[in-house]
């Protein structure tokens, strides 16, 4: 099938495909940043600092319902991916479908859980009592909107399986001048707090989702299906769930480690909540640069892995390298020189801003090592290696549960502590996925093509 929406990476320069595909990505995920925000900032100034916080305090819940739906989702792109570069178009289709039917009965499930037991979730995390009533608010707000999140996520995954990246662009910018808009007529002219911000999020997303789906169908040949098409596979969805689980458990255990941060952080109050929640926001951006080049490197590897060309597998990898470095000297200068004012953005707390500024300032100095984790999760979710997200998710939690509380508060660092310690965690996990790459990259694709690395 051929399509101007379908790019074959099996063939051309690999540093340029890279490149060309992680632009509109990159794009689309800065943009959905600016607005995650722009949501902050609009709260923040228009409802308060205690509203501000609240949400803070949900990130890391929210999250963890989002990643266990978007982790299926992102095994099934990965299996599209290896099809579409083995020439396999029916398994290309058969797959698409399989994956939405998954992606329709996990939100749901997930979605429903978290709705009845956000309470205990937000006690459990020691919520301060002054910001608990709007956390819960929100936060169902937010398990009511799941699955047109995840349905969003997941048509997102498959068209950028099949090296589609610039319409996720679209309509992601369509969907975050919506959510603004909707912010500005929910927050500051009717008033409804927290609670109109989270159901602005909602409408954007629905909307979103249908129109991104019809778009689909009439530009992409793989998005038209027959009744043969639609048909449950076993084999399918065990292909699937086989790549898919091991990302969800990677990125729950990553956000239940969150969770154990985040119960550390609400145990200081209200300022440190609000300053962490600042960072927060701040370092979701600069993740950004960081996953979308690990996505465009896993569709890059799966792609030319699924053909046999594992020379162009590897040339992948060493290029991904070489723009990370040079983006991370870039993410430094900036975090260390203009941390202040980034900070500023959100409140106007002298307290808040410092605490903020000196939290950005200590987490840039890891910036190498978080670059290194996406480039080496980039590749090796291409090649298929399912093991490696369910153990670096397994490290990242054991790690998160154990060094805050060693910086805070055995080595007495108190409230830095909690920066400090997110750096070491990305240090510790970007150590295990250079393990892992000198084992089963090295077994996987360098021997095969007889070269060193």
């Amino acid at each position: 099938m051929t399509s101007k929406n379908i790019t074959d990476m099996t063939q051309g320069n690999p540093t340029k495909h890279l490149l060309l595909f992680a632009l509109p990505t990159l794009i689309g995920n800065i943009f959905q940043q600016i607005y995650n925000l722009a949501d902050s900032i609009i709260v923040g100034r228009f409802v308060g600092a205690n509203a501000f916080a609240a949400i803070g305090a949900t990130s890391s819940i929210t999250f963890l319902f989002f990643a266990l739906c978007n982790g299926i989702g992102g095994g099934g792109g990965i299996v599209v991916s290896q099809f579409y570069g083995a020439h396999e178009d029916a398994n290309v289709k058969k797959c698409i479908v399989n994956t939405a039917l998954i992606m329709l009965i996990v939100p749901l499930v997930i979605g429903t859980l978290g709705f009845i037991f956000v309470p205990q979730f937000l006690r459990i995390l020691s919520t301060p009592e002054n910001i608990l009533f709007d956390a819960i608010s929100y936060t169902r707000y937010m398990c009511v909107g799941l699955l047109f999140v995840s349905l969003y996520n997941f048509l997102s995954s498959m068209l950028r399986a099949l090296g589609d990246s610039k319409t996720p662009l679209y309509f992601i910018i369509f969907s975050i001048v919506l959510n603004i808009t909707m912010d500005i007529i929910m927050v500051c002219i009717l008033h409804k707090g927290i609670q109109g911000a989270a159901l602005a999020t909602i409408i954007a997303q629905l909307t979103s989702v249908i129109l991104c789906s019809i778009h689909a169908y009439r530009t992409n040949p793989y998005f038209r299906f027959t009744c043969d098409d639609i048909q449950l596979s076993r084999q399918m969805c065990y292909r699937v769930i086989r790549l898919g689980v091991p990302m969800s458990i990677q990125f729950g255990l990553i956000a239940i480690s969150s969770m154990a941060v985040q119960r550390i952080v609400n145990s200081y109050g209200t300022i440190v909540v609000a300053a962490f929640t600042a960072t927060n926001r701040i370092e979701q951006l600069i993740h950004q640069p960081y996953t979308t080049l690990g996505t465009s490197i896993s569709t890059f590897s799966g792609q030319n892995f699924g053909a046999k060309k594992n020379d162009r597998v590897l040339s992948g990898y060493y290029s991904g390298i070489r723009i990370m470095i040079i983006l991370t000297l870039l993410l430094i200068f900036i975090m260390q020189f203009f941390g202040q004012a980034i900070t500023g953005l959100f409140v106007e707390d002298e307290a808040i801003i410092s605490l903020g500024t000196m939290g950005l300032r200590i987490t840039s100095l890891f910036y190498l090592a978080l670059g290194m984790i996406y480039v080496i999760r980039g590749v090796l979710t291409g090649i298929g290696d399912a093991f490696f997200s369910l153990f670096n998710g397994i490290v990242e939690i054991i790690c998160r549960f154990t060094i805050p509380a060693l910086f805070c508060s055995y080595l007495g660092f108190g409230e830095t502590g909690i920066w400090i310690s997110s750096g070491v965690v990305w240090l510790i996990s970007g150590v295990t996925a250079w393990i892992r790459y000198l084992t089963y990259f090295r077994s996987k694709i360098s021997i095969e093509t007889g070269s060193s690395i």
